[in-house]
């Protein structure tokens, strides 16, 4: 008998489903109509002995009391803060993870934010798409990278794989989390103020945690001040977004560009109003080539536990 296995949502990868179908028995809990899911799950639940999910979705303690066999979660994506992570631990449930494999997309699209605010691309495309070049319209500078201070909150694997490009771009680079990196020659700042204070684009890669949630506050935001850029591709709990709305409106801070929100897909009405802010989707690893990485990682722990080897990611 295959293990029966709740799949949440959709891998882009075909290759990830296939092999899915092939190794376990699942249940496509994303292809239920949103009215209908409920019932479809109490069907199965009694059977399922794994879970996988996204970083979004994550799984509460209320889903999980629902699963009596759930043996592992394997998400697909590196946050787990949408994870009941205290109700798996008491459960003896195991939780894995996809770190590593989506670095590179995500410290690229970290730079793509911040060229496209620093060189206020959106805008310049609506310029030219909307004839402001061919009538004539004035049209401001923009300020050089080179020389500039790119500030990195949370030095992880994706926060250094970001100061390495921001520094390819002639920038100086700062870091700050609250435990020093050893081995590496980047001056950490001894506070977040701090390090906004010193920086021009401050550039958010740290964990979505109850300890980080909206620290980057309306302070830290003000020290960044009106000629300084935030740039958000972590999560978007760590931002308080009303008072990121408040300075982006009293222009107390220059730009925002920012892939994630604190409720999403529901972004504020007020920041997709504003013409100083660049918006993504939650995009930071949607390429073909790290999405089908992410979840054949999934697939491999799952495959792990089901034959009794180590977990190649667990979460502690």
């Amino acid at each position: 008998m295959k293990p029966e296995v709740l799949v949440m949502a959709a891998s882009p990868s075909a290759s990830v489903m296939a092999q899915l179908d092939q190794h376990f028995d699942c249940h496509h809990l994303w292809q239920q109509p949103r009215e209908q899911q409920a019932a479809w799950l109490r069907g199965v639940a009694g059977r399922v002995r794994a879970v996988l999910t996204t970083g979004a979705i994550g799984i509460d303690a209320a889903l999980l009391a629902q699963l009596p066999k759930v043996e592992i979660v394997a998400v697909n994506g590196i946050g787990t803060d949408a994870v009941d992570l205290e109700a798996a631990r008491a459960r003896g449930v195991f939780v894995t993870n996809t770190p590593g494999v989506l670095t590179d997309d995500v410290a690229d699209l970290a730079l793509t934010l911040l060229l496209s605010a620093a060189r206020r691309l959106p805008a310049l495309d609506f310029y030219v798409r909307t004839g402001g070049w061919e009538a004539g319209k004035p049209l401001a500078p923009t300020r050089a990278l080179r020389g500039k201070v790119c500030g990195v909150y949370g030095f992880g694997r994706i926060g250094q794989a970001i100061a390495a490009r921001a520094r390819a771009f002639g920038m100086a680079v700062r870091y700050f989390q609250p435990r020093a990196i050893e081995g590496v020659d980047v001056p950490r700042a001894e506070s977040l103020l701090a390090l906004a204070e010193a920086s021009d684009y401050l550039v958010v890669a740290a964990p979505g945690t109850p300890a980080t949630r909206h620290t980057v506050n309306a302070e830290v935001l003000a020290a960044l001040g009106p000629q300084g850029t935030l740039v958000n591709v972590a999560r978007g709990s760590l931002v308080d977004e009303e008072a990121l709305i408040a300075a982006l409106r009293a222009h107390t801070l220059g730009m925002a560009a920012l892939d994630v929100f604190a409720d999403e897909p529901r972004v504020p009405a007020a920041l997709r109003e504003l013409e100083n802010v660049v918006l993504t989707p939650h995009v930071g690893s949607l390429t073909v080539e790290t999405r089908h990485a992410m979840g054949q990682l999934v697939v491999d722990n799952l495959l792990a536990h089901f034959a009794g080897k180590p977990l190649l990611t667990p979460v502690a």
